[in-house]
């Protein structure tokens, strides 16, 4: 099965459950393809936590049955080891013990993050950004692939603790399902794919498979002059006067991975600046502090891009 094949079968297997979000379902792929974690802030009962059932569902580990799913729904009372795991003691070995945490999973569905402390929610950075866990001297690796979907709900603020640009700054994108439409809705009505469709929902492709399709994302080739494009898409964000935090370098690796993996799934073996205007809203927006709060970040960040973009066409 050829890389853009295998995409496409992950997506259409998707859309069975997540039915009317097809831009949503390749930008979500793109994100996971390019090893990335996903932020979904939406309203509820729209499928934030579905999507991430969904997916850990359709990529088969290496025993045939799906990849290992855990979900954290964030309370104000969760403690960090309550995530990460904690050492505990065994009066029989008279020797301390590790506990995994759901965070030693796969897939890993922080649900509602913005609902717990920032010291619980400080407890996914290092393995969001490093792949490990430490716990007292001992260090422990989740299973690969590992990535972190997390929701969060942007209409309520009581009760709620913003994320800090620390964290925004690990997520790739940040993305929103959004209304479906009146055939969609409909469909919906008719059988409850989440109810029903989602728990006789079989893997379409095989753990390594999916490897095999995040080394073709990292490899598949970029022009310098598109790379340049990002670069300087990112130093104008550090320099726009809309703007008092600009992108972090990080945001930089983020993007061009992401346009790669875009451009995999869109089925081509190269990078075109289509996938720089259509990713620099997502992977960008939440990592910058606009001066003016009821500015648009979204229009804001489509100006700095098509701008660049429009210096790279008269070259």
């Amino acid at each position: 099965m050829s890389s853009s094949t295998a995409a496409e079968t992950l997506i259409n297997g998707a859309a069975r459950i997540i039915r009317g979000k097809r831009e949503f379902l390749e930008l979500f792929t793109a994100s996971v393809l390019a090893g990335g974690h996903v932020l979904i802030e939406d309203n509820p009962g729209l499928g934030k936590t579905t999507v991430a059932k969904t997916f850990a569902r359709l990529i088969a580990a290496d025993d045939g049955g799906p990849l290992l799913f855990k979900r954290i729904q964030f309370t104000p009372d969760l403690l960090p080891y309550d995530i990460t795991g904690v050492d505990v003691f065994d009066p029989e070995s008279r020797s301390f013990r590790f506990v995994p945490g759901p965070v030693l999973a796969n897939i890993v569905l922080a649900d509602e993050i913005n609902r717990t402390t920032p010291k619980v929610q400080s407890a996914l950075l290092e393995v969001m950004a490093e792949r490990q866990v430490t716990i007292g001297a001992a260090t422990h690796y989740p299973p690969e692939p590992f990535f972190v979907i997390a929701t969060q709900n942007p209409i309520e603020s009581e009760g709620t603790f913003p994320l800090p640009a620390a964290q925004l700054d690990r997520f790739m994108m940040r993305l929103s399902l959004g209304y479906p439409d009146r055939d969609t809705e409909l469909s919906i009505l008719e059988d409850n794919p989440a109810e029903g469709a989602l728990k006789e929902l079989e893997p379409v492709i095989s753990r390594g498979e999916f490897l095999e399709l995040r080394k073709a994302a990292a490899e598949l080739f970029c022009h310098g002059a598109l790379k340049e494009a990002v670069a300087d898409i990112i130093r104008d964000t550090r320099t726009h006067r809309g703007l008092i935090l600009g992108a972090s370098p990080r945001a930089a690796l983020h993007f061009l991975e992401a346009a790669k993996a875009r451009a995999l799934v869109k089925g081509r073996g190269y990078v075109t600046d289509e996938d720089l205007a259509a990713l620099a809203a997502p992977v960008l927006e939440h990592r910058l502090r606009l001066r003016d709060p009821r500015a648009s970040g979204e229009n804001l960040i489509r100006e700095i891009c098509l701008a660049r973009i429009g210096a790279l066409r008269t070259i």
